[in-house]
C-alpha cells in the first residue's frame, strides 16, 4: 500500500477514546509536596499540534448543542520501537490505520462512533499541513491517504468534508504506547466465539475467554485475514469490540488503585498521546476526561461507516452515500443514528467474534 511521506510527524496509532482520565486520576492520588512536580512532569510528555491554525476558517461551525466530535486517529508507521510490533516498511512513512470519529452527546453519558474503513475511495480536499505545507485536492483516493500526504490537519480537514462536521478535537495514540497501556492495566478480558489464527499479526487464540497481554491486544485490533471476510471491515469489528472492553476496563480504575500504578498510566498515557493544541495540557485533558468518564460500554453505540464493495476494485469500498447522510444528519443533531443507516452496507462479517463486555 503505498503513502507519501510526512515529514516531521511522528506516527501514531490506536485507540484513545478515555486514554485521558489516567492523567487526572494519577495527579489526584498522587497529589501532596510533589503534585507540582507531576504536574510539570505529565504536561511535559503531552505532544501537541496546532490543527486549527493549519485548518484556518474554512470549516462547519460547531455544533453548540452540547455534543462534542472526536477524531480518533491512529498510523501504522514502522520507524522506531513500533517496528517489532507486526510488519510494514521502516521506510519514515505514516498511514492512517485507524479512524474512529466519537460523537459525544449531550450530558456526555452515550457516545456515538463511526470507524471509517481506511481503503474508502474519496475526494481528498486541498489542505494545508501543520509545517504549513499545501497539499493539493485529489479525487478517488483512499480515505488514509490523507494522513499520508499531509498528517492531522490533513486528516481532520478529510474528514471534515465528508461529514459536514466540526472535529472539536483530535487525538492519536502510537502502537508501543497502546501496548503499554495495556499491560499497565493488567490486561483486557474478552471472549472469541472461535479460534482466531492469524500469522500476519502473529495472533494465535483459541475460541473462549482470554485476558490479553499488550502485545496480543495489539496483534488482535490489527488481524484481518483470520477473521470474517479477511477484509478491513472484519478487522474494525474486532476494534469495536476491543474499545468497549479497554473503556469497562478504564472503568474499573479508580482513586483507590495505587498512587504508583495510577501515575504509572497517567505517565504512559501522555507519552503515548498526541492531542490538538486545545487539550495540550493536562488540565485540559483532565477537564476533557471528566467529560467522558460516564460513558460506559453500555452507552456506546459504534457502527462503520455505510459502505459498500467497490466493484471495481475488491480492495476498496465506497461510501454509500444516502445511508451516510443519515449517519451525519443524527449526529448534527445530537440524536442516536437510526438503525436504517446500517441496514445492507457491507460489514466485514465479524461481529459477534469477539465480544468485550
Amino acid at each position: 500500500m503505498s503513502a507519501e511521506s510526512t515529514p516531521g510527524h511522528r506516527g501514531k496509532g490506536r485507540r484513545g477514546l478515555k486514554v485521558a482520565a489516567w492523567t487526572a486520576a494519577g495527579i489526584v492520588a498522587l497529589g501532596g509536596t510533589g503534585a507540582g512536580y507531576v504536574y510539570l512532569k505529565l504536561n511535559g510528555n503531552i505532544e501537541s499540534l496546532d490543527i486549527d491554525r493549519a485548518l484556518g476558517t474554512d470549516r462547519p461551525e460547531k455544533a453548540g448543542n452540547g455534543s462534542e466530535n472526536i477524531l480518533v486517529l491512529g498510523s501504522d508507521t514502522r520507524s522506531g520501537g513500533n517496528k517489532e510490533l507486526g510488519g510494514g516498511t521502516d521506510d519514515g512513512s505514516a498511514r492512517s490505520d485507524t479512524a474512529m470519529i466519537v460523537h459525544v452527546h449531550e450530558g456526555h453519558k452515550k457516545a456515538s462512533v463511526v470507524s471509517v474503513p481506511r481503503d474508502t475511495v474519496v475526494d481528498r480536499p486541498e489542505c494545508t499541513d501543520t509545517d504549513g505545507g499545501t497539499h493539493p485536492a485529489a479525487s478517488g483516493v483512499m480515505f488514509n491517504s490523507a494522513y499520508a500526504t499531509g498528517g492531522a490537519a490533513c486528516a481532520v480537514k478529510t474528514v471534515e468534508s465528508i461529514t459536514d462536521l466540526r472535529m472539536d478535537h483530535y487525538l492519536e495514540i502510537d502502537f508501543t504506547g497502546f501496548r503499554k497501556i495495556v499491560d499497565e492495566l493488567g490486561g483486557v478480558e474478552v471472549t472469541t466465539g472461535e479460534d482466531i489464527h492469524d500469522p500476519d499479526s502473529h495472533l494465535d487464540l483459541e475460541a473462549g475467554t482470554h485476558r490479553l497481554d499488550g502485545e496480543q491486544a495489539l496483534a488482535l485490533v490489527r488481524t484481518r485475514h483470520g477473521v470474517g471476510d479477511g477484509s478491513d471491515l472484519g478487522r474494525i469489528q474486532l476494534q469495536q469490540a476491543f474499545v468497549k472492553a479497554l473503556v469497562r476496563q478504564v472503568g474499573e480504575i479508580g482513586v483507590l488503585t495505587g498512587p504508583k500504578k495510577l501515575y504509572d498510566l497517567a505517565d504512559t498515557a501522555t507519552r503515548t498521546v498526541t492531542t490538538d493544541s486545545d487539550l495540550g495540557s493536562v488540565n485540559a485533558l483532565m477537564s476533557f476526561a471528566s467529560g467522558l468518564k460516564n460513558v460506559t460500554p453500555a452507552g456506546l453505540h459504534m457502527i462503520t461507516l455505510p459502505v459498500t464493495y467497490d466493484p471495481a476494485d475488491a480492495n476498496r469500498v465506497l461510501i454509500e452515500k444516502t445511508k451516510a447522510q443519515q449517519v451525519w444528519n443524527a449526529l448534527k443533531n445530537d440524536q442516536p443514528i437510526p438503525a436504517t443507516a446500517t441496514e445492507e452496507t457491507a460489514t466485514g462479517e465479524a461481529k459477534g467474534l469477539v465480544r468485550g463486555f
